[in-house]
Parts: structure tokens; C-alpha cells; sequence
């Protein structure tokens, strides 16, 4: 029953009902431990972010494999998460395989308050999964 002075909103949840990413599968899949080639991006390097996925289902199964960044401390607000890559692989019952990400200068720059098109030193962090909410994180500098 709708009342006028009380909202009806207050007791709802504010989270998505489905996060960006997700899906149904027939199958299973497993995400190792995310590995990064070094904790330290130096100016003109990449870093390289690995996972092992494994299909742990009884079918064979296509995963999407989701790599999203956010800059910590940043002179303008940033995205929580921002997609920057993905990459579909396909995995059959039992199968496992390394993905492997590359991030370089390029994937941290954004336009700070002056509009220059520049990345930061600092800290950020970088996510792997198959879906925006269910994901593992580990931390990096960028200098």
C-alpha cells in the first residue's frame, strides 16, 4: 500500500540484482590465484597479469575472463572498476589454461582536471573474474 509520507524504497537493496558479466553456464569454472609479473609498473614496462581458469563442470563450457583497474588515489574521481580488457577462451570438461593480460602506461591514463591526458604515480589495483561483483584483486605501484 502505497503511504505518502514514508518512502518505499528504504529497506530495498541498493545492489544489482546481476553484475555486469554475468551469465549462465552449463559448467563450472575455477579461477587460480591471479599472479602479477612485478608489484612496480616503471615508466615505459608493462605488467603482466596471469590466471589459471579451469573447467571444473561436466560440460564443455566458453568463459569470459574480465581484467578491471581502479587508481586509488587519483586527482579526479575514478571508476570503482573499470573494464579494460577481456578476453573468451574455451575450455572443455577438465581442461585448464593461463590467461594472460598485459597492461601498460596506456591503461591508466584518463583526463584529470586540466584535460590532459596523463596516468598517475600511485597506487592501483587490478581485478580479475568472470563478473564485475565476484572478483579477486591485487594491488600494484605505478611510477
Amino acid at each position: 500500500m502505497f503511504n505518502r509520507y514514508t518512502s518505499n524504497y528504504l529497506e530495498d537493496s541498493n545492489e544489482l540484482l546481476y553484475p555486469f558479466g554475468y551469465g549462465l553456464s552449463y559448467t563450472h569454472f575455477q579461477y587460480d590465484d591471479m599472479v602479477l609479473s612485478s608489484n612496480v609498473l616503471k615508466k615505459g614496462e608493462n605488467l603482466i597479469i596471469s590466471v589459471i581458469v579451469t573447467n571444473e563442470g561436466d560440460y564443455d563450457g566458453c568463459e569470459v575472463v574480465q581484467l578491471y583497474l581502479h587508481d586509488i588515489y587519483a586527482d579526479v574521481v575514478r571508476p570503482v572498476k573499470e573494464l579494460k580488457n577481456f578476453k573468451r577462451i574455451f575450455l572443455k570438461k577438465g581442461e585448464s589454461r593461463e590467461v594472460r593480460f598485459v597492461i601498460t602506461e596506456e591503461d591508466l591514463k584518463f583526463y584529470n582536471s586540466n584535460l590532459q591526458y596523463v596516468y598517475e604515480l600511485g597506487d592501483f589495483e587490478v581485478m580479475v573474474r568472470t563478473n564485475s561483483r565476484n572478483v579477486q584483486s591485487k594491488t600494484f605501484f605505478a611510477e
